[in-house]
C-alpha cells in the first residue's frame, strides 16, 4: 500500500527520494510527496502532486528541494479522498514533516483535542493528527526523539513514521507499530524505506525494526530503541543481486515479465531442496523433526492469493500424510472464536511477509497454543518470517506486478515441498517419493513448454473484447485454480468473474449461462475428468461460450461452442501449478484489449500493510 523512503546524506537526497517512490509505485498509490530540510532557510520545504510518481517529478524539475535530509511518500487513501490537500508529507507550522503508513484509530478524539489547543487542520487524514501531536510535544521538550517517543505513545492503531525537523537537521527520526519498516545502511548516508526494494539502488545492507521500535538516523551512527526505550541492536541483513528483477528489461509489463519468470523462480524454490530421487533433510532445520513428528492437524491461514495457495496445499496435505488440515482467510480467522486441536501446525503464506491480517492471525496463534508456526514467503527479514518457528522461502525473486504470478506458483511448490517433508517424517511417502521428486524435477520444463500457448491465448482473448462477466469452473484441486484465475481476469481487467466447483452448477450458477457468458474450464486428465465432462454438457445445452483448457490427452476437441486450448500433460499432483499459467496469460491479454493499467490496476496495492 502507501510507500515511505527517507535519506540522511552528504549529496542531496531528493533524487535518491525519488527513485525509491519510483520503486514504490507498484504498491499502489494515488499521490506522491517528497519534504526536505533547507538548512539555509532553516525551514522544512515540501513538494506534492496528484498521480503518478512523474508528476511530482515534473514539479520537483520546475522547482527543486536542495537538502541532505528528507522524507518521501506515495499514498493510497484510506482517510480523506485522493487529494494533494491529503497527500504525504504533511507539516506543522514551517519546521515539522512527516509521512506515514498506516491507521490510527484514535484520531478523532486526538483531532478535536489538537483543534481546542489552536491547531489548524488543512487534509482529513489521521495521519496530520501524528503531526500536530509531534510538534505540540516538541514545543515542550524541544527533543525531536522525545516528542515523537511521547507522541506515539498516545496512538492506537498502525503506522511507520519518517519525521523531520529543521530544528535538528541532522537527524530522521523513525517508528514503527503494525506497519512494516527497514532502515538501508551505507557509507556516510542511511536510509529508511517501507520496502528495501525502494533502496537497492543505494545500498542492500537493512536493518529490520521490531514491532514499537524507535530509531534515531544520522549520516554516520543510528540508535534504535525497543518499546521499553531500551538502546537494542537489530541484526544487518546483506541481500546480494537482491535488486535483480525490478526493471521490466524487453517486457511490456512487469507481469508479462513475471509469467515468463515463472520456470527460473520454480528452479530457484526446488534447487538444493529436491535431491536425485528424495527430499532433502536440510530444508527446515534439524530442531524440526521433533516437532513435525508430533503434528496431527494443519492449519493455514492466508490472504487473497496466497489463500488459494493453501486451498490447493490443503488437498496435498491429505492426499500426501493423512494429516486433517483446514484454510482460512486471515481476515476472518482473527475476529472468531477459535476452538485449536492439539498439536497444530500453524501455516502462514505471504509474498511480502508484511500482510496485516496474515501477522495478526500469526500473533494471535502464538497465544493459542498451536505446536508451531511455519511461514511460507517471498522476503527474506520480512515480519512474518523473523516472527516464525520455521520458514520456507521461495525464491520468486522481486514480484513488481499487483496480480501475483511467479509469487503464486512458488508459493504452490514451497507448499509441496512442506507436505513432502511431513508425509516423509510420518512415513507415508514410501514408494511414491521418487517418483514425486522426478515430476518436481521435470517441472520447470514443463512450465516452459506450457509458456508456448501465449500466442494461442493472445488470439483467443479477442473473443473476450466486448465481455463483462465470465465464469470459471474446476473440480478437486483446479477448483482454487479457477478461484485464482477469476481473481486475476476481475483485477486486471475489470471483468466480473466468478469460479465455481463445477460440481455446483445445478445449485444456482447454471442460472447464469447463456450465450453472451464466457466460461473457462480447466481439465487434466485426472480421475475427475468424466464428472468434468459432465457438468461441461450442462453447460453447452443451456447455450453456455465454452473455454476449456484441457490435458493433450483428454479426448476434448473443439466444436460448436466449444474451444479447446491444448495443456502439455503433467501428472495430477503438479497440475494446479501448470494449469496457473494459461489462465495468467488469459487475464494479462484481456487486459490489454480492454486498455486498463495491467501492473497497478485501480483501487488495488500489492501489499495490503493495514488491516
Amino acid at each position: 500500500m502507501c510507500g515511505i523512503v527517507g535519506a540522511i546524506a552528504e549529496r542531496p537526497v531528493s533524487p535518491i527520494l525519488l527513485e525509491g517512490l519510483h520503486r514504490l509505485e507498484y504498491r499502489g498509490y494515488d499521490s506522491a510527496g517528497i519534504a526536505t530540510i533547507n538548512e539555509a532557510a532553516a525551514c522544512v520545504t515540501r513538494c506534492r502532486a496528484m498521480g503518478k510518481v512523474v508528476e511530482l517529478e515534473k514539479k520537483l524539475q520546475a522547482k527543486p528541494l536542495s537538502g541532505h535530509v528528507g522524507i518521501a511518500h506515495t499514498r493510497w487513501a484510506t482517510h480523506g479522498v485522493p487529494s494533494e490537500n491529503n497527500a504525504h508529507p504533511h507539516i506543522s507550522g514551517e519546521h515539522l514533516a512527516i509521512v506515514h503508513n498506516g491507521i490510527i484509530e484514535n484520531y478523532e478524539s486526538l483531532r478535536e483535542e489538537l483543534q481546542a489547543s489552536g491547531y489548524a487542520f488543512t487534509s482529513e487524514t489521521d495521519t496530520e493528527v501524528i503531526v500536530h501531536l509531534i510538534a505540540q510535544e516538541f514545543d515542550q521538550c524541544q527533543s525531536l526523539l522525545l516528542a515523537v517517543k511521547n507522541s506515539v505513545s498516545r496512538l492506537e492503531g498502525a503506522y511507520a513514521l519518517g519525521v523531520i525537523h529543521s530544528s535538528e537537521p541532522h537527524k530522521l527520526i523513525t517508528a514503527r507499530e503494525g506497519s512494516p519498516l527497514v532502515i538501508g545502511l551505507g557509507i556516510g548516508e542511511n536510509f529508511i524505506a517501507s520496502d528495501q526494494l525502494a533502496l537497492f539502488p543505494v545500498t542492500n545492507r537493512f536493518q529490520f525494526l521490531e514491532e514499537g521500535d524507535i530509531a534515531v538516523i544520522e549520516k554516520d551512527a543510528i540508535e534504535i530503541f525497543d518499546r521499553n526505550n531500551v538502546r537494542v541492536q537489530r541484526d544487518i541483513h546483506e541481500f546480494d543481486s537482491a535488486h535483480e528483477g525490478a526493471e521490466k528489461g524487453e517486457y511490456r509489463h512487469f507481469m508479462l515479465k513475471e509469467i515468463y519468470e515463472q520456470s527460473r523462480a520454480i528452479q530457484a524454490t526446488l534447487d538444493g531442496r529436491v535431491e536425485t530421487t528424495e527430499i532433502s533433510s536440510e530444508i527446515f532445520p534439524a530442531t524440526s523433526k521433533e516437532i513435525f513428528a508430533k503434528i496431527r492437524n494443519v492449519q493455514i491461514v492466508a490472504c487473497g492469493t496466497s489463500y488459494h495457495a493453501g486451498c490447493v496445499a490443503r488437498y496435498w496435505f491429505e492426499q500426501l500424510t493423512d494429516l486433517p488440515c483446514h484454510i482460512e482467510v486471515a481476515s476472518e480467522f482473527r475476529y472468531r472464536k477459535k476452538n485449536v486441536q492439539p498439536d497444530t501446525l500453524f501455516v502462514t503464506v505471504s509474498q511480502s511477509g508484511e500482510t496485516a491480517d496474515t501477522l495478526a492471525a500469526l500473533r494471535s496463534a502464538k497465544q493459542l497454543g498451536y505446536l508451531a508456526s511455519v511461514a511460507i514467503c517471498n522476503v527474506p527479514g520480512s515480519s512474518l518470517v523473523r516472527e516464525s518457528d520455521f520458514c520456507l522461502m521461495t525464491h520468486a525473486g522481486p514480484e513488481i506486478g499487483v496480480a501475483s504470478t511467479k509469487a503464486f506458483t512458488t508459493q504452490l511448490c514451497a507448499f509441496l515441498l512442506l507436505v513432502l517433508c511431513l508425509g516423509k517424517t510420518r512415513g507415508k511417502l514410501a514408494e511414491d517419493e521418487e517418483k514425486i521428486i522426478a515430476e518436481l524435477r521435470r517441472l520447470p520444463s514443463i512450465i516452459e513448454q506450457t509458456l508456448k500457448m501465449d500466442q494461442a491465448i493472445e488470439e483467443l482473448a479477442e473473443r473476450f473484447r466486448e465481455k463483462h462477466h465470465a465464469l470459471f469452473l474446476g473440480r478437486g484441486t483446479q477448483y482454487p485454480i479457477a478461484l485464482e484465475g477469476a481473481l486475476k481476469l476481475k483485477e486486471i481487467s475489470y471483468i466480473h468473474a466468478e469460479a465455481y466447483p463445477a460440481g455446483e452448477l445445478k445449485h444456482g450458477p447454471l442460472a447464469l449461462v447463456d450465450n453472451d457468458m464466457p466460461i473457462i474450464a480447466v481439465a487434466p486428465n485426472n480421475d475427475l475428468h468424466e464428472k468434468l465432462k459432465s457438468n461441461l454438457e450442462e453447460v453447452k445445452a443451456r447455450g453456455g461460450e465454452l473455454y476449456i483448457f484441457a490435458d493433450k490427452n483428454s479426448g476434448l476437441v473443439a466444436g460448436e461452442g466449444q474451444i479447446v486450448m491444448e495443456v502439455p500433460h503433467v501428472s495430477d499432483l503438479l497440475a494446479p501449478i501448470v494449469y496457473t499459467i494459461p489462465l495468467q496469460l488469459l487475464s494479462y491479454h484481456v487486459a490489454l484489449i480492454k486498455g486498463t493499467d495491467v501492473d497497478q490496476p485501480r483501487n488495488l496495492a500489492k501489499s495490503v500493510t493495514v488491516e
